[in-house]
């Protein structure tokens, strides 16, 4: 069997493809910080936007772990839905406030509510700290969405290390049986394969952040790390949306294919002109992405 490249594009308008050419033949590529300073001032740097309603926090305690959460309930009427976020960052950076505006545009926009986690964050707190708090606040939203929220439909998603995280929290939840919940799972341009051994995970081998979240651990093959590599059975729906340029591409094709293989449902849209974190770029094609996103995690979400 033999396919192109093109066939697999999303549909997008033709002045969205132009733009977004126009916009990065301009712009240039970004890098995360090579170093544990050069983390902290990146990390010193950060401020967050603050959203409006802003978000309530809360610490969530489950089987002994607390771990903090943000939640935006819609500002107007009740939820349909739960979606659990988990922001992205390398494993190393990021925080769930610097989310806040968009978790609040997209509880206010599906009427759903939105749980994001503040994972811990390498190298203070290696694997497998963070997907042991991503599994905890997703128990927690199994046992409690109902009584907190009026309802028991389940959503999950992230961009780049949060798509990874999320796969892996799915997959720590089907092994104990509590995967059912969930009715789909938006992932983001996921790093799939942090052991050097595939296309895309050689390209990134040499990246900090992979050092710092995972530089103890002598098999990066394990599913709770590479996800490529695990049993992918009995997963919920999944929506990957990756950009055609972006240095993961082969990995999140990769993982749609095992996804489908597996069993499950997999909806694959890749974006033309594209790098990695394009949903997060002031383009018309990422507006167009997000969109789908969200009419995707809707239909998942409400009940027909």
């Amino acid at each position: 069997m033999r396919f192109e490249l093109e066939a697999l594009l999303a549909d997008v308008p033709a002045e969205q493809v132009d733009e977004a050419r126009s916009f990065y033949s301009s712009r240039a590529a970004g890098r995360g910080p090579s170093t544990f300073d050069e983390l902290k001032e990146v990390r010193a740097r950060t401020s967050p936007s603050p959203a409006d309603p802003p978000a309530i926090e809360e610490v969530l305690e489950v089987a002994g772990a607390r771990v903090p959460v943000r939640i935006f309930t819609p500002a107007d009427g009740r939820a349909r839905g739960v979606h659990l976020d988990i922001h992205g960052g390398g494993f190393y950076m990021g925080s769930a406030a610097g989310e806040d505006v968009r978790n609040r545009a997209l509880a206010d926009a599906l009427h759903i509510a939105v749980v994001s986690v503040d994972y811990r964050l390498a190298p203070e707190h290696p694997w497998p700290a963070a997907p042991d708090d991503c599994e905890a606040a997703a128990l927690w939203l199994v046992e409690h969405a109902g009584a907190r929220f009026g309802t028991s439909r389940l959503s999950i998603g992230g961009r780049s290390a949060g798509a990874t995280l999320a796969l892996a929290t799915l997959l720590r939840l089907r092994d104990r049986g509590a995967v059912d919940g969930f009715t789909g799972a938006a992932l983001q341009f996921g790093t799939y394969d942090m052991s050097a051994q595939t296309p895309a995970g050689r390209r990134i081998a040499d990246e900090y952040f992979i050092r710092a979240y995972v530089g103890h651990v002598e098999d990066r093959t394990a599913p709770d790390i590479s996800p490529v590599y695990g049993d992918l059975h009995g997963l919920p729906p999944a929506l990957l949306v990756v950009g055609a340029g972006d240095v993961l591409l082969e990995d999140n094709l990769a993982m749609a294919g095992r996804l489908s293989a597996a069993g499950n449902d997999v909806e694959l849209r890749i974006y033309p002109e594209s790098p990695h974190g394009f949903t997060g770029h002031p383009t018309a094609m990422a507006k167009t992405a997000l969109k789908g996103v969200q009419s995707w995690l809707l239909d998942r979400l409400v009940q027909p």
